[in-house]
């Protein structure tokens, strides 16, 4: 399965409408929004991620000849219709927060694209793929760096990703919130994501002696050992790495750290660390992994589980807990006329629409105000920055890096309040007085 075409991975509907707007002219300029339409309960904020992902999809769009002809099989499509599509490209404006900024759904504006109405609405389907599976890891790995905010966090969670493609976006979702590492060996390869590994339980079990296995493997990578010791017993095996520290420190290698993946963790470390401190092992470090979520590195750090690194995977890539987030992608201008739906329930902001946020004394968000763009009664800090224009891109391309210190920058300038795992109140976020007259005024218009 060849996904380096992006351009089909798109709904059936986004082909059908374009071809009706291309029979009745309508090519006027569009302006469509990505946002959230409220976070869920257990999440008190969310995580930007995923931008550069839409970037590298919009400035590459195109049909080859594949997918035209594949399309023409389907006999969906007329011929003339077709043949237009040989020359669509993404031609508009992208206005975005940046990736690693902390927002609060509740209908704020994240990205915003404005083009000619069959490119904006076309994009629609891809959009939302690539931000919303983004911010929903990034913003459950935000959960992981509060509850431990002082340890190395790694990614261990491809095997139990839905896909290759999930795998390395959790890997880069999760380094953006914070973590220092990825066991993804092909997010070291594309993203730069820094490797952290050690060896699995059937390394031990193939050798009929776990010492003997201990010591091998520590030949075959001498500058970076790592053992897993929870194979049999643990406590046995935190002796036998005793016994063997001083041979192996002879020919110069040194034992890194120890992983624990079951049992008891708290339990567990404490006893390993005692057995490696009474002999002077000091240095060698503890990692654990298993079932690790946010509740069980709080509940670990609560029980100050002498534990230096977590290995985090299944639930946090498939973010267990809150596996989807309501993100929508929705018409707000067309032929230079607001637009808005007021569906029960799935209500939207008319406008074209910008996000201040507003700090309080001591530099801590206070509160944000989404408005109108052309509203120049609001001057907090404008979230929603330009990235393309004209189909080139504008911003500059960031390192993942960047990325990550814009989060941490954000996390220490959220309030106390909202960094509780637990549900907290909803950080507030109001709209202008200029929005809700917009779309008042629109209301009367279409509903009466």
């Amino acid at each position: 399965m060849d996904l380096q075409n992006q351009t089909l991975l798109t709904d059936l509907y986004q082909l059908t409408m374009l071809q009706a707007y291309a029979k009745e002219q309508m090519h006027e300029e569009a302006v469509f929004e990505l946002f959230f339409r409220g976070p869920p309960e257990t999440r008190n904020f969310l995580v930007m991620a995923g931008l550069e992902l839409v970037i590298d999809y919009l400035t590459s769009l195109h049909f080859s000849e594949h997918d035209i002809e594949w399309l023409r099989s389907t006999e969906l499509f007329q011929d003339s219709f077709l043949e237009e599509l040989r020359h669509f490209r993404f031609k508009g404006n992208v206005d975005a927060l940046p990736e690693g900024r902390i927002f609060f759904g509740q209908q704020q504006p994240v990205l915003r694209i404005t083009a000619p109405l069959s490119q904006a609405q076309f994009i629609e389907s891809r959009i939302i793929n690539l931000i919303h599976y983004s911010v929903l890891i990034a913003s459950k790995a935000a959960r992981c760096k509060i509850a431990a905010p002082t340890k190395q966090l790694v990614d261990f969670g491809f095997r139990r990703a839905h896909g290759a493609e999930a795998g390395l976006m959790a890997a880069r979702s999760c380094y953006i919130a914070g973590f220092q590492g990825t066991a993804t060996v092909a997010a070291g390869q594309l993203l730069c994501i820094p490797l952290i590994g050690t060896m699995a339980h059937s390394y031990i079990q193939a050798h009929d002696n776990e010492q003997e296995a201990f010591e091998k493997f520590a030949y075959s990578l001498p500058q970076h050992v790592v053992f897993l010791i929870d194979t049999y017993n643990v406590e046995m095996a935190a002796h036998k790495i005793v016994n063997l520290a001083p041979r192996l420190k002879e020919k110069g290698i040194v034992i890194r750290g120890v992983r624990l993946d079951s049992g008891d963790l708290a339990d567990l470390s404490q006893k390993v660390r005692h057995i490696f401190d009474e002999a002077g092992l000091t240095e060698i470090k503890i990692i654990s992994s298993g079932n690790l979520d946010e509740y069980a590195l709080q509940d670990l750090m609560q029980k100050n589980a002498p534990i230096d690194s977590f290995g985090i995977g299944t639930r946090l890539v498939t973010s267990n807990d809150v596996p989807s987030l309501d993100a929508v992608y929705k018409l707000q201008e067309y032929a230079d006329k607001p637009r808005c739906k007021f569906s029960p329930g799935k209500q939207t902001w008319p406008g074209i629409r910008q996000v201040y946020r507003f700090y309080d004394e001591k530099g801590m968000m206070s509160h944000d105000i989404v408005t109108l763009i052309d509203d120049e009664s609001v001057k907090g800090e404008a979230l929603l920055v330009p990235i393309i224009r004209k189909g080139e891109r504008v911003a500059a391309k960031e390192s993942l890096d960047i990325m990550q210190q814009r989060f941490l920058n954000d996390l220490n300038r959220l309030p106390a309040y909202l960094k509780s795992l637990e549900p907290a109140q909803h950080y507030p976020v109001e709209f202008s007085a200029v929005q809700r007259e917009l779309a008042d005024k629109l209301r009367a218009e279409k509903i009466n």
